[in-house]
């Protein structure tokens, strides 16, 4: 007997093929079906071409279905294999040091000029975390301090406090640099006035080749009382932009050029460079490892939580602190995480707006939050997809599969069900024997969710038109048997290209299975309602919905059957909906 006759063992096949589909979020991997099968039956070892063949079909079949109907069916016929298992998620590793600590304080601390995006959901996630792991704070704290280079806008200020709570991340406490200048300045005079700091005048390129060679530039070697004149002068305007800058003083032997005396304190035309909260109040602005290290302790941070890139800056900050006798927190420095495919860079985002490349902070294109929310991405993905890669130092390459995945398995369990058909083409099914009355469930899993209703009424004696996707068409041959699912199942007769002509031939499911019919999604002519997906690439498909879909509300995430979820944004003339993802 051939392997393709062989009843048994393609049952055998189907129920392996499911269950590995069901465990890989819909999708069988003909690989692991051979190895299974071949475990169980060592006798057709010699037989793998045939058996491979044989699997290959069964697994295609599989993969037609959604995941639902998978889990139904395994549900079904084989409901011990789907007892909960007692797994447990991905949880952080402890954090160092912490019984030291009466409170765990940790912080996020972005430049609010441009929105949050995908690369900045490691440091919040993980600090956030964190705090609420040890019952601890967890702080926001507006990193502002340059004017010019890399300006703040006030409307990022609010739109990152947004991002946050829609990531869940309750915020304990909220500080904005530039409001804190005066702290800066006292901790500065401080430095300097204990002859730890100075006021260099140098000519960068001078500057830079003293240190290079290891010894001190002129200003170094000036008493504290001559550098606290310089310092009252830089206070008082008496500097014009780029003529004195304020060092911290270091061991100038110290292997990395870039840690010996760095500049803590620069003068900022403000005039020309206004700050956006403050003005031209201030001429002197901290730098970041200033005003970053001082706030870090004077917030009473614990653990700092960054990325490897940081590294510099905790040596560089270790000398300010052992000027003025503090301990420096616990630092965390993760590798560096790379999200294949996904636009993250900040400048380039910002350029692309104000050229009309993008449509604003929210297309599609971009990995923000904002973009990742219009698209139906959950919080709850992204911080999956955080927790499982932790606080590793090596670095990390993910792909948008990765937090697809962890979205996938969320929606599954949450979205409602509806048909759609993308290039819509219409089929027309004669020798049509009744009338059809269609309970479509909104959920496979969720009976109490309710249904969707369709009467498929004969018009002309014993026809119904109805649409279906170009796609599927497109694949139609004379003679060619096709199930529409829920429905019924047809032999198709004609084929062109404004119409296929079809007849019905029964209604048994389990009939066609057994051929291996071809699935497709269909919505009755006269209850279609006019649906257009926004896709990842900003691109657009055209098509037809269920007409049940304009009772639908924006922000609401659904499934278009063997389409995949999207989110809907608007539901009034037509259903205008953003892909997620399959």
């Amino acid at each position: 007997m051939t392997l393709v006759d062989d009843s048994e063992l393609k049952e055998r096949i189907r129920k392996a093929a499911l269950l590995n589909a069901v465990a890989h979020d819909g999708k069988a991997q003909p690989g692991a079906i051979v190895g299974k099968i071949l475990g169980e039956k060592v006798e057709l070892r010699s037989r793998v071409k045939e058996l491979s063949n044989v699997i290959s079909k069964v697994v295609e079949e599989v993969n037609n279905l959604s995941l639902s109907e998978q889990k139904a069916i395994v549900l079904e016929k084989w409901p011990e294999t789907q007892k909960k298992k007692e797994t447990e998620e991905k949880q952080l590793s402890d954090l160092p040091n912490a019984e030291k600590y009466k409170q765990i304080v940790t912080r996020f601390s972005p430049n609010p000029d441009c929105v949050l995006h995908l690369g900045s959901a490691r440091a919040i996630i993980l600090s956030h975390e964190y705090a609420q792991i040890y019952k601890g704070k967890f702080i926001l704290r507006f990193e502002d301090t340059d004017p010019k280079v890399k300006k703040a806008s006030l409307k990022f200020y609010e739109s990152i406090r947004e991002d946050l709570k829609w990531l869940g991340c309750k915020i304990d406490e909220e500080y904005i640099q530039s409001d804190r200048l005066p702290i800066y300045y006292k901790y500065s005079n401080k430095l300097i006035a204990d002859g730890n700091a100075y006021v260099c005048e140098c000519v960068p390129e001078d500057f830079r080749n003293k240190v290079i060679a290891k010894k001190p530039c002129p200003c170094r070697t000036l008493t504290s009382t001559e550098n606290l004149e310089r310092w009252e002068r830089m206070l008082n305007g008496g500097y014009l932009e780029g003529q004195a800058v304020v060092r911290i003083k270091t061991d100038l032997e110290n292997p990395n050029p870039a840690v010996r005396d760095w500049p803590a304190l620069r003068i900022i035309d403000t005039k020309k460079y206004p700050h956006p909260r403050v003005g031209s109040k201030y001429v002197v602005w901290p730098l970041y490892n200033l005003a970053a290290g001082l706030d870090d302790h004077l917030m009473g941070m614990t653990h700092i939580i960054r990325g490897k890139e940081h590294y510099t800056n905790m040596v560089r900050q270790k000398y300010m602190y052992q000027h003025l006798g503090w301990q420096y927190p616990e630092a965390i420095h993760y590798g560096r995480l790379k999200i294949t495919g996904a636009f993250l860079s900040k400048s380039k985002i910002v350029q692309g707006i104000k050229e009309g490349i993008y449509s604003g902070y929210d297309d599609p294109r971009l990995g923000t939050f904002a973009a990742l929310r219009k698209r139906g991405i959950t919080p709850e993905a992204i911080k999956k997809m955080i927790i499982e890669v932790g606080t590793k130092s090596n670095d990390v390459t993910l792909s948008w599969e990765n937090l697809y995945s962890h979205n996938r398995k969320i929606l599954d369990a949450t979205s409602n069900r509806y048909f759609f058909v993308p290039t819509p083409t219409q089929i027309t099914v004669k020798s049509i024997p009744k009338t059809f009355h269609v309970k479509l469930p909104l959920h496979p899993e969720k009976p109490d969710r309710g249904y969707r209703e369709y009467e498929i009424k004969p018009i002309n004696g014993d026809t119904v038109e109805l649409w279906i996707s170009n796609k599927d068409a497109e694949t139609f041959e004379p003679e060619k048997i096709i199930r529409l699912i829920e429905l019924f199942n047809i032999k198709i007769k004609k084929v062109t290209a404004e119409n296929i002509t079809a007849e019905f031939i029964s209604e048994s499911y389990e009939e066609i299975r057994k051929i291996k019919a071809k699935l497709i999604q269909w919505v009755p002519k006269g209850a279609e309602y006019q649906c257009q997906i926004v896709l990842p690439d900003a691109s657009l498909v055209e098509g037809y919905c269920e007409n049940e879909c304009k009772k639908l509300k924006p922000n609401t995430t659904l499934q278009f059957e063997r389409y995949g979820f999207v989110n809907i944004k608007e539901a009034s003339n037509k259903l205008i909906a953003y892909y997620a993802h399959k």
